[in-house]
């Protein structure tokens, strides 16, 4: 089972297994979180009805650190055990990661301005976002920026684990630092703080995105095992 996640082979395999079973659930999934979340949520007692905004923005935020946790486990996979394939997701997945922050950021942005009376504040938790979109942009440019393909990977697995300690900063700086941010509304320790009509929907549009995050994920990683064919 494990060879899936280290094997190109068994990966390309494996993923032309679920493909279509994947495509379908994130085609349900995307169909009735719309439905939850345009119609069937009600509007905030106070937010009115940009509480909508949160059923994009949130599984945005916990995709984009997700990406870059898996591609942290992935770095040390390919270090530590010299497996290349580490190698092959972090290069497919970054872009996919970036563009969920960006995603998160620009969501915020929006949700901020009726809430806050500002696009943008350099609050903890939108700063440490901020960071992290950025060491996402810096992961793709050194995809371009080294002649030696095997010394770039490497330089950027070690890079990507030193800058995996901004997860903790983001997942707690609600919590470290006196923030606008609204702290975690739902947590395994406890019982979550927002209401079931608004569960319904940011969970269904959670899974939606993450499903199409592992489609677009799967084209890629595969597209990347076919370019480095020769290598593998």
């Amino acid at each position: 089972m494990i060879k899936i996640f280290i094997n190109p082979g068994e990966f390309s395999r494996f993923a032309d297994i679920i493909f279509k079973p994947l495509l379908i659930v994130s085609i349900l999934a995307l169909f009735f979180g719309l439905i939850f979340a345009l119609y069937l949520s009600p509007d905030d007692y106070q937010q009115g009805s940009t509480v909508r905004i949160m059923y994009v923005h949130v599984p945005s935020a916990w995709l984009a650190i997700l990406t870059f946790f898996i591609m942290t486990i992935y770095s040390i996979v390919a270090l530590a055990f010299k497996i290349p394939f580490g190698f092959i997701v972090n290069s497919a997945v970054a872009p996919i990661g970036a563009t969920f922050t960006f995603i998160c950021l620009f969501t915020g942005s929006l949700w901020g301005k009726p809430m806050w009376g500002t696009w943008w504040v350099w609050d903890a938790r939108l700063t440490s976002v901020a960071v992290l979109f950025i060491i996402y942009l810096i992961i793709i440019f050194f995809r371009r920026s080294f002649s030696n393909i095997d010394v770039g990977e490497k330089i950027t697995a070690i890079f990507i684990i030193v800058s995996s300690i901004n997860l903790p900063i983001i997942k707690f700086s609600v919590d470290w630092w006196n923030t606008l941010h609204q702290p975690a509304s739902i947590s395994k320790f406890s019982s979550p703080s927002i209401d079931s009509s608004f569960m319904m929907p940011l969970i269904t549009m959670t899974i939606s995105f993450t499903c199409v995050g592992l489609l677009i994920a799967i084209i890629r990683i595969k597209g990347e095992i076919l370019d480095r064919k020769d290598k593998i």
